[in-house]
């Protein structure tokens, strides 16, 4: 998920809302095939032509939260007056209950816990009743009722344990789908219409087919009632759980996903790098597109098969990678989502000459972004069918050569000795309501979908939000999580927006991987790694409706959370800031002013060594408990160092955080250096400040991840949310003779037109557009990579062992603004920020025997060959923006 990190975003005190990365489309479907409802039977007819005797209902307030309980808010009605549930065969008598809810119900519902309650005596008509309008009403009050909570009561038990979409046995089909309200449901197989069973006691509804169903589109025909339009509909709507789709998945195919047909030469003797525990991971972010669009050297540009050209400039550097230590490829969003269209054939280009237009023209932004919603780029955070590899990264996207070539990108990243993790967005979908790009809305209105206390659906993700609390949602997530790693064998998953889930959902999927054996399903769920954003906002925040996968909630449970602590740190100031020139650690905050206004240089002083506090905890994996001596000279832990009222160390183990430095979204760190290094900065001096940032987080306890490009200066030309910026923002540049993308025109108005006045000198001056020379340099960080993943002293399993391995020795009121010297085990690191050369004097070590590590004696960087050791003194002598890690002889 795009910006929804940085100041204020994280802890408990967050309200800010992240930015909108999509633009959704009316669609009327694919040709041929009318998305409008069939005419109900000749009695729905009858009854809809007659005015309804109830009061137009207001939105949905009451809940219906289990079999014989309403919750109704005080302040909705009299409680004195008579209150009643009407459905459309009449209406259930409702006894107020004194006291409200139960210490249960409250529990269960915490959002609810000073409403009314209610008993309904509904006589067994709960199924039938649910099935229509229902209206609570009372002293001329009519409101809607939000029927998550007593769905799950009737059907949770039973339908939890169905198998849904098709199931394959004996070569034949079963399809299967959960629509407890719908009135009818059929299935539209291939031009004919066959009716479906359902089952009482789960709500499933399920049809058996013959094998030569096999590869026929299909979809469901729903008979439901919707309240966003108040009245019964026929939905035609895709599978929720469909393993294959047509072209702009207008529908689902009958596929089983054991077909050897569907399978590369390979795939079942496919052997893997050997597993990295998550607190070892170092991960690269990428998009697939991004990766291979622009390199003249892929055979596949923006495919994914061209994860298989193993000559390519991309997969040479990520075998490179590999080499170095990278363990994990993050692959940004690559299911079927609904902002692109698949066909080549469809997608619209730009039609000005982009590469002619000056560094700091308005013109480059404004032809993107005239086909951006018609183009073939989008990161893909729009979730249409969460199971279905994404069509328009398949060289056909109608059928199911999209599953065979996705598991031949796995094979091609598993052949450069790199796993595979894949970024899911089970938090929201692209669509809700009666939109023809809603799915799961169109089968069980008002269920998968997260309402707020009015009945609208939230939406504090940017989009339409999901409802993981509730028991179906939460299955779909742990089924297509499951699915993807059996059948396409992905090693890792990254959770957008995981503070959105319920901690037990991400358990859950955890215990389900946990299952998977190499024996019995061809993949050991147990090396599967979990990690997400546990930012903490919208209407769950602090727990407000269930314990949230947030942060501090995930810590000790193995599933790393995005460090932002330390990342602002390192970078300075956050990603919302009105002046984007607010310096941190890295970028020369106090030791090389870039004359913004930022206080004294007493103030810069203070913050730049709170910052470097900030670090020190980062380095040690954000443990909470683990004691050193901060900046000021006081005995503290990790805990209480301030990170904008929230505790910046909150992990109880390595692993439990996941540090970095930049990410996909909220700017690359080469713009954001660019913004706040002093504007006269050499380009060699940039790229210097660029490792040593990135090694601030790669270098730390637990995992860390960088975005892809970033250790070759890659820059998106100062856009700081590029979703649906197209290739010229966001393409990768292998060759260094095609730049690094600074100076590709002003970024898109939409999310940077306030930034222009500061990005329009930066992108006009060449010296900020780096040649070879600097962006070859920056591979040195490949050097302290190796160093990171072959050192053990980096791989502490507990906070004991950390806080008895790794030490700040000059830590305290003395030491140095701009350097952070940390002990750890038989090496001493010198991360010196500052422009000039730093002395690091440990009395301590005097006369013992230290000298460059021998990966930085002979590596890519020449400068840090300068850095040197004086026995007798116990002095670390390190030349200005550099990293230096010294080994005891």
């Amino acid at each position: 998920m795009p910006p929804v990190t940085g100041r204020g975003r994280s802890g408990e005190k967050t309200t800010s809302q992240p930015s909108r990365r999509s633009t959704f489309h009316e669609t009327s479907g694919h040709p041929g095939h009318s998305n409008r409802p069939r005419p109900p039977p000749r009695r729905d007819r009858h009854r809809r032509r007659r005015p309804h005797p109830h009061p137009h209902p207001q939105g949905a307030k009451v809940h219906w939260i289990d079999k014989t309980t309403l919750a109704w808010p005080k302040n909705l009605g009299t409680p004195a007056h008579p209150h009643r549930l009407t459905h459309d065969r009449g209406s259930f008598a409702l006894t107020p209950q004194p006291g409200g809810l139960s210490a249960q119900q409250r529990a269960k519902y915490p959002h609810l816990a000073g409403y009314d309650a209610f008993r309904v005596d509904a006589n067994g008509q709960e199924r039938t009743a649910l099935t229509g309008r229902l209206v609570a009403e009372t002293d001329g009050v009519a409101t809607g009722v939000q029927i998550p909570g007593v769905l799950d009561d009737l059907y949770a038990a039973a339908a939890t344990k169905a198998e849904l979409g098709p199931r394959f046995r004996g070569g034949r089909p079963t399809l299967s789908v959960w629509a407890p309200t719908a009135r009818r449901v059929a299935l539209e197989l291939d031009g004919r219409t066959v009716p479906m069973r359902r089952d009482a006691g789960s709500g499933v509804w399920s049809v058996t087919g013959a094998r030569d169903w096999a590869a026929k589109p299909y979809r469901y025909a729903v008979t439901v009632w919707a309240p966003t339009v108040g009245k019964v509909v026929t939905n035609h709507v895709t599978d929720p759980y469909s393993t294959a789709l047509t072209a702009d998945s207008t529908h689902s195919l009958v596929v089983d996903l054991a077909d050897p047909a569907l399978a590369p030469e390979g795939w079942s003797r496919l052997r893997k790098p050997a597993a990295v525990p998550l607190r070892d991971a170092q991960i690269q972010e990428l998009h697939i597109r991004d990766f291979s669009v622009a390199d003249r050297t892929s055979a596949h540009p923006g495919r994914y098969l061209a994860f298989t050209d193993r000559s390519s400039a991309g997969m040479r550097h990520l075998r490179a990678l590999a080499a170095a230590g990278t363990s994990y490829v993050h692959l940004l969003p690559a299911f079927d989502f609904g902002t692109v269209p698949e066909r080549s054939a469809d997608q619209a280009t730009p039609d000005c000459d982009l590469a002619a237009l000056p560094a700091d023209s308005e013109h480059q932004q404004e032809c993107v972004g005239k086909t951006a919603g018609r183009d073939a780029y989008n990161w893909g955070y729009d979730p249409l069918h969460y199971t279905v590899p994404e069509g328009s990264y398949a060289s056909d996207p109608d059928g199911p050569r999209r599953t065979r070539e996705f598991r031949q990108m796995v094979q091609g990243l598993a052949g450069a000795g790199l796993r595979t993790v894949m970024d899911v967005v089970y938090n929201h979908t692209v669509a809700s309501g009666q939109d023809a790009k809603s799915v799961l809305d169109r089968i069980v209105p008002g269920y998968y979908q997260r309402l707020l206390d009015d009945g609208s659906v939230a939406t504090s993700t940017c989009c339409a939000n999901t409802a993981p609390e509730h028991a179906m949602m939460g299955k779909l997530v742990v089924d297509s999580v499951v699915t993807w790693a059996k059948e396409y064998k992905v090693d890792g998953f990254r959770f957008d927006l995981m503070g959105h889930h319920p901690k037990a959902n991400i358990l859950a999927v955890r215990k389900a991987l946990d299952a998977l054996t190499v024996d019995r399903d061809g993949v050991d769920g147990k090396a599967v790694v979990l990690y997400g954003e546990g930012w903490n906002f919208g209407e769950v925040a602090n727990d407000a409706r269930f314990v949230q996968a947030t942060q501090k909630n995930m810590a000790g449970t193995g599933i790393a959370t995005f460090a932002d602590r330390s990342r602002d740190a390192i970078r300075g100031g956050g990603p919302f800031d009105e002046d984007p020139r607010v310096q941190g650690f890295a970028s020369g905050l106090f030791t090389d002013p870039n004359g913004s206004p930022a206080g004294s240089p007493d103030e810069q002083r203070a913050r730049l060594l709170h910052a470097q506090d900030l670090i020190k905890v980062g380095l040690t994996g954000h443990l909470a408990d683990y004691r050193f001596t901060d900046s000021t000279g006081r005995d503290v832990r990790g805990a209480d160092i301030d990170y904008n009222g929230s505790p910046a160390g909150y992990a109880a183990a390595p692993g439990d955080a996941l540090a970095y430095a930049d990410a996909h979204d909220n700017g690359s760190l080469y713009d954001a250096l660019a913004y706040k290094l002093p504007p006269a900065t050499p380009a060699a001096e940039r790229a210097r400040a660029q490792v040593l940032a990135m090694a601030a987080a790669a270098l730390s306890q637990g995992p860390s991840l960088s975005q892809a490009g970033t250790d070759l200066l890659r820059s998106k030309s100062l856009d700081r949310n590029s979703y649906d910026s197209g290739d010229w923002f966001n393409a990768i540049h292998w060759d260094c003779a095609d730049g690094n993308g600074f100076g590709r025109g002003l970024p898109p108005a939409a999310d940077n037109r306030a930034k222009w006045p500061y990005a329009r000198p930066l992108l006009a001056d060449p010296a900020l557009r780096p040649g070879c020379g600097p962006i070859r340099a920056a591979s040195a960080y490949r050097d302290l990579l190796r160093i990171r993943t072959t050192e053990p002293a980096f791989r502490q399993a507990t906070t004991a062992d950390v806080q008895r391995t790794l030490s700040f020795p000059l830590s305290g009121a003395g030491e140095t603004p701009g350097v952070v010297t940390m002990r750890l085990g038989n090496l001493v690191v010198v991360l010196n920020a500052a422009p000039r050369e730093a002395t690091q004097r440990i009395g301590a070590l005097s006369g013992t025997d230290y000298a460059l590590h021998p990966v930085q004696a002979r590596g890519a960087d020449p400068v840090v060959k300068a850095a040197s050791y004086a026995r007798e003194s116990g002095t670390f002598t390190v030349p200005g923006r550099t990293v230096a890690v010294f080994r005891r002889g």
